[in-house]
């Protein structure tokens, strides 16, 4: 199928209705491109084609949105049943699900003929996608050169032309990060927008959410549309939209109130083409006729900084004492980084885990009370153009330094999984050096319906769609 990469997601279900093309057909034409694009890239680590042939001939897909396209599910908190679910640690390298999680069968439902799945860094601690269990994984864009994380494998995958969209989870920016660094559309969803069960009532306390990375923002839209909304015994739900996300791209929205940004709230520096990427989306959102002026938030950015550690060391310390009565697992069976943060975690104490908790909640009304004043607030989505392999170095136990080095790439991202708001990195922009660089757009609580709107009017203004990697070193 030569034209199967001219297609998003919702164009390749309506060839399948039209009779165009079988569901098997396009499976076909992702194993061939797998096969083709995937050693150089190791964004996939477990291949699920039979799977996939064998549910196909057993009556599947599902009549949804998208009927027969294939997909990829991250290795990363969803379970697909009978695949390894390792949170890629070798810890848990013998982990078989024995059913899928809830949103994977909402992917079911939806018509998605789940083909594989896609590498992350161990227990998607990282902002990049490396990992001693799975190995590198590249960027399509340039093979020396980190696709992001911790949903690196997925947004490899979706930007070397193999799927139309995957799979990715974000409890600090790991849809944003990738989609930034591999040129695609990524939205993390308002806080308990997707259920989360049943293994787990939130994730990260409430910072982690699941969705895609994709080409399009129409399958961005459409699929939320399918999965969203909560399971029963769900602690917490977000409030419904008035209408379908799709529905959204119909019109433009109306004139908005954005501010934008050109420092990061830490105050660290910020890369002259980021600046100049966030500047360059200030000035087509005034163009397209909305108010635009540099304003941001007031909060404590270093009291985020202390409580965001604090909720990964201690979840860190959850994650990998599962199996071990509460106790450290052995040092040899996870990577020194993760290994210092379970350490640092299994001393933090229940009060003060609370308080941590709580001070980032009000941290949190600080910067709702922004979007009183604004619709929208535009940044960078990182601070940094995408980095070369090995600038996140998870073989050092330095928690203090892999937390420096958080600070200095994504400033902009991890605050919203803290207020638990929407936002979304757009690929508007490319560096003089050929780099996707993309930009953050953040609004309020609840209001995914505005950022499609929004995504659906840059994208007509300044289509992305055929904007490809050079695949330097990639067949094909």
């Amino acid at each position: 199928m030569n034209d199967y990469e001219d297609h998003d997601g919702l164009g390749l279900a309506a060839l399948v209705r039209q009779r165009k093309v079988s569901p098997s057909k396009l499976l076909d034409a992702f194993e061939a491109r797998m096969n083709e694009r995937n050693p150089a890239l190791n964004a996939i680590v477990t291949p699920l084609v039979d799977d996939a042939r064998r549910r196909l001939a057993s009556g599947a897909p599902a009549d949804g949105p998208f009927h027969g396209v294939p997909f990829l599910v991250k290795e990363l908190v969803a379970s697909v049943e009978g695949a390894a679910t390792t949170s890629a640690s070798r810890l848990y390298a013998q982990n078989v699900a024995k059913s899928d999680s809830e949103v994977v069968s909402r992917f079911r439902r939806a018509g998605l003929v789940i083909a594989g799945k896609t590498a992350s860094s161990e227990f998607g601690l990282s902002p990049c996608t490396e990992s001693r269990l799975y190995g590198i994984t590249r960027n399509p864009w340039r093979l020396e050169l980190s696709p992001g994380g911790s949903s690196g494998g997925s947004a490899a995958a979706v930007a070397a032309g193999i799927v139309p969209m995957a799979h990715a989870t974000d409890g600090g920016g790991s849809i944003r990060i990738p989609a930034s660094c591999c040129g695609l559309f990524g939205l993390k969803p308002t806080r308990a927008r997707i259920s989360a069960g049943p293994e787990g009532g939130e994730g990260l306390s409430g910072l982690a959410m699941q969705h895609v990375v994709s080409r399009s923002v129409r399958d961005s839209a459409a699929l939320l549309d399918a999965i969203a909304g909560p399971m029963p015994g769900d602690p917490y739900v977000a409030p419904p939209p008035l209408r379908p996300y799709l529905a959204e791209l119909d019109a433009p929205p109306p004139p908005l109130r954005i501010a934008f940004a050109r420092h990061a709230p830490t105050g660290e520096p910020v890369h002259p083409d980021c600046i100049a990427a966030v500047e360059d989306a200030a000035r087509l959102c005034e163009s397209l006729g909305h108010h635009v002026e540099e304003a941001s938030p007031d909060c404590d950015a270093a009291g985020l900084r202390a409580g965001f550690g604090t909720v990964f060391a201690a979840h860190t310390m959850a994650n990998v004492s599962r199996t071990t009565g509460g106790r450290l697992p052995d040092a040899q069976l996870v990577e020194p980084l993760t290994f210092a943060l379970a350490e640092r975690g299994s001393h933090i104490t229940a009060a003060a885990f609370i308080q941590a908790v709580h001070a980032l909640h009000r941290e949190s009304r600080r910067i709702a009370a922004f979007f009183e004043r604004y619709d929208l607030w535009l940044t960078p989505t990182l601070a940094q153009p995408p980095l070369p392999i090995g600038h996140f170095d998870f073989e050092s136990p330095d928690v203090d330094a892999w937390l420096d080095r958080i600070d200095g790439f994504l400033p902009f991202t991890y605050p919203f999984n803290i207020t638990g708001q929407p936002a979304m990195s757009v690929p508007l922009y490319q560096s003089a050096d050929g780099l996707p660089i993309g930009c953050q757009f953040a609004a309020r609580y609840g209001d995914e319906s505005l950022l499609f709107a929004l995504a659906g009017q840059l994208e007509q203004a300044r289509p992305w769609f055929g904007r490809r990697p050079e695949r330097r070193g990639l067949p094909g």
